[in-house]
């Protein structure tokens, strides 16, 4: 996989060095986010962890990557909004990059004997659901064929990574946080005329720190 794509090998270093971290993730971050996790130096004891899959394959010559919209449900903060794909840390989990597989798979289909793991990214605070997100970047030996799990997933994008490279993609949203508070003007890149804001934005930043 890595003789044949000399991307993959330099992403798989990249990720073995220290990590843009932070400073990267604060780009993509509203302002009230940027003070509280500046104040805030360690998440607090009782943090869940959650584990994303950040996923890479190419198809004629263009490297994508699978974001999703979860389903509509007044029992979740996060309800409808664009993420990776990722869920809860179980205890019966062998690591956390097996959680990262594990909800991939669930979600939308992927299968972890399909996924390459190359390394972690900086972890990521959210106040607002109390979880400590861990971002593992993989990359798919084949295109993947999705399956969306009912209830939880309503939607599937396939961006390519030239897509957020793009200065274009960047942009501005009013966003309802914790499906509460109306925040406006916050950083995001914009998929399908949809705003990718919050955590999977400040991961996506960091993300394109690595490969710029």
């Amino acid at each position: 996989m890595t003789d044949t794509y000399p991307f993959i090998q330099t992403l798989r270093d990249r990720l073995a060095k220290p990590l843009p971290g932070r400073e990267a993730q604060y780009k993509m971050a509203f302002a009230h986010r940027v003070e509280e996790f500046q104040h805030r130096l360690h998440p607090p004891d009782n943090a869940k962890t959650g584990c994303v899959l950040l996923s890479l394959w190419e198809e004629l010559g263009v490297w994508h990557t699978a974001l999703i919209r979860r389903t509509e449900n007044p029992r979740d903060r996060h309800s409808g909004q664009i993420s990776f794909p990722g869920g809860r840390h179980d205890d019966g989990d062998e690591s956390f990059a097996h959680t990262a597989l594990r909800e991939a798979n669930e979600e939308i289909g992927i299968s972890p004997q399909n996924v390459e793991i190359l390394g972690e990214m900086t972890d990521l605070y959210i106040p607002v659901s109390n979880f400590v997100v861990r971002p593992f970047v993989g990359v798919l030996k084949a295109p993947p064929a999705f399956q969306l799990q009912p209830g939880e997933v309503e939607q599937v994008f396939v961006p390519t990574l030239i897509h957020f490279q793009d200065p274009s993609s960047r942009s501005t949203a009013d966003v309802m946080v914790g499906g509460q508070l109306l925040v406006r003007e916050v950083p995001c890149f914009m998929i399908e005329d949809r705003p990718v804001w919050g955590a999977t934005a400040m991961i996506l930043s960091e993300f394109l720190e690595l490969i710029s």
